[in-house]
């Protein structure tokens, strides 16, 4: 039998149903000699089976089984290593899978010229709605070939394992093997590949396709979801003290700035956006494990975050946990604080009713460079939240509003506002007035009638979220708008266009980092049967070649 170029190793536990979709992918590859691990963490539902008979169907599938259930991905990964027959690796998750041309490249790249590995660009598929979008693009935009992680050490942020192809003999030759054990192994085996490896290539076609579902049960969530448990943060904050350990015993200690810089803006990034949906039990809990590794890392990754992430990386450190939630709402959408204050002695800005005590504090919290009194108007820090949401008749929702304005930039007096919304390609736009409470703070109500959308003739299905406008001297600011984290959700039935396109309507909140109020339609009735399946047969690309050609002709 021919000993085959890749192995391909496709790990599973308890994923039957998406197995096979996997394999399939593999089993598709234009480069045809490779053998296919299928490596089973002692499943218990039908995966066996599944695999058997995919083994039987392809003399290139092996099915190997764990003895007994491991918790994690590196055993099996390991156990495959041990009986796979290639000179390349690649692993793959069951419920991932390859492009039809990765083997074929990624080979390429390795008969090009000795490498320890290969890897390319990651396609991210969003499960709940099909989005796509590449993984870190900015590292992967063009071929390369680099001499060691030093040439470019933001690729630590991308430490999937699964995007690559190595030379077994890399591997074997450092002994590099997937930690058993703990969990966020990836992190760890690619930050030792990374620093190990003396060449490897990059190369900008995809060669993974990653399922991702963010929003998924807990209980079938993938671990770097399941952030609402402690023990996720204890084994993230663990697995970074091992890479720390790693890079100073392999002399690399130089690359620490950049790998902590990566923890802060990737991993501490994801558990601060979570923070206004945690209670003070959690958040105490959380300010225990993290604060104490925080206390470890290069003062120079801190200095590298933007101003938001170090308010809410500060309020943090210094337990200041009601006002680290109150941060890190909208973090990334230019949601201001709500209050500022300036220092009489200094003339500093900082975050907060009070000025820090500490240097470190005063530091991390000043605001001075964002010039939230001179900004341009269209980027004033302004922060509207609704504090109550109240169903009122037929398909209203009346909300009360409140803006902050920290640094002033409004006139003294009630102001004009306007709600919108654009659910397909029209837009809904409702006035109200904020009326002033004291400097500085607004309040106002507004109806928002969902009955009075103007939606698409074939429907619309989706999320939307409204914003507020302001305008003032012939400005205007749009902003987000936050919603209280937790309301009972709306939903009523709406006959848009007099009974001739109904849909279903809810209102609820976002659940997730902002927190923004969510307003979703879903097609029912004629539109649902009829009416949106007849638009996406006119909608086909033909067809709309088509009507172009035609039009052009009557011209």
């Amino acid at each position: 039998m021919t000993t085959p170029d890749v192995t391909v190793t496709v790990i599973v536990y308890n994923d039957a149903g998406r197995l096979p979709r996997a394999v399939a992918s593999v089993r598709r590859q234009t480069h045809a000699n490779i053998e296919i691990v299928i490596s089973d963490d002692h499943s218990t539902d039908a995966t066996p089976e599944v695999a058997r008979r995919l083994a039987a169907e392809d003399p290139r599938i092996v099915y190997l089984r764990l003895d007994e259930n491991s918790g994690g991905c590196s055993a099996p990964r390991n156990r495959a290593l041990e009986i796979a027959e290639a000179p390349y690796l690649m692993f793959l998750d069951s419920d991932d899978e390859l492009p039809e041309r990765a083997v074929e490249v990624l080979l390429a790249a390795h008969r090009e010229r000795d490498l320890d590995f290969a890897m390319g660009a990651v396609e991210r598929i969003r499960a709940d709605n099909g989005r796509r979008s590449t993984w870190m693009p900015h590292l992967v935009a063009e071929r390369r070939t680099l001499d060691g992680i030093e040439a470019d050490p933001r690729l630590f942020f991308e430490h999937l394992s699964t995007s690559k192809m190595y030379a077994r003999s890399f591997l074997d030759r450092h002994g590099l093997r997937f930690p058993e054990g703990i969990h966020y192994e990836d992190q760890l085996f690619s930050a030792q590949a990374y620093c190990l490896a003396k060449t490897f290539t990059i190369v900008p076609e995809p060669v993974y396709r990653w399922y991702v579902a963010p929003y998924a049960a807990a209980d079938a969530a993938s671990i770097s979801n399941q952030r609402d448990r402690l023990t996720n943060v204890r084994d993230r904050v663990h697995v970074q003290r091992l890479i720390d350990a790693f890079l100073a015993e392999s002399g690399h200690e130089a690359l620490r700035e950049d790998k902590d810089f990566k923890f802060l803006k990737h991993d501490f990034r994801m558990y601060a956006g979570d923070l206004p949906y945690r209670d003070e039990e959690w958040l105490a809990s959380f300010a225990d494990i993290v604060n104490p590794y925080l206390d470890t890392l290069a003062p120079g990754a801190c200095a590298r975050l933007p101003r938001a992430e170090r308010v809410v990386l500060r309020l943090v450190r210094d337990r200041r946990l009601s006002d680290a939630r109150i941060a890190a709402r909208g973090l990334g959408h230019g949601v201001g604080p709500r209050r500022v204050t300036v220092d009489p002695e200094t003339g500093r800005t900082y975050w907060g009713a009070e000025v820090p005590a500490s240097d470190a504090a005063r530091s991390d919290l000043d605001l001075t460079d964002l010039e939230p009194d001179t900004r341009p108007f269209f980027a004033a820090l302004f922060r509207h939240e609704i504090t109550s949401v109240d169903r009122g008749p037929g398909a209203c929702v009346d909300l009360t509003v409140r803006t902050y304005d920290p640094a002033l930039r409004l006139p003294v007096g009630p102001q004009r506002a306007t709600l919108l919304l654009s659910p397909g390609r029209g837009r809904m736009a409702v006035p109200f007035r904020l009326s002033p409470v004291r400097p500085g703070l607004y309040e106002g109500r507004v109806r928002l009638d969902l009955a009075a959308a103007r939606l698409p003739l074939h429907g619309f299905q989706g999320l939307r979220h409204p914003v507020l406008r302001l305008r003032h001297q012939g400005q205007s600011h749009t902003g987000v708008l936050l919603a209280p984290t937790a309301f009972p959700a709306f939903t009523g039935r709406v006959p848009y266009r007099g009974g001739l396109a109904p849909h279903r309507v809810t209102v609820e909140p976002e659940g997730h980092n902002p927190g923004r109020l969510q307003v979703r339609w879903e097609p029912t009735g004629v539109t649902e049967r009829a009416v949106r399946p007849l638009a996406r047969r006119l909608s086909h690309p033909r067809l709309r070649r088509a009507a172009q050609l035609l039009r052009s002709a009557l011209r």
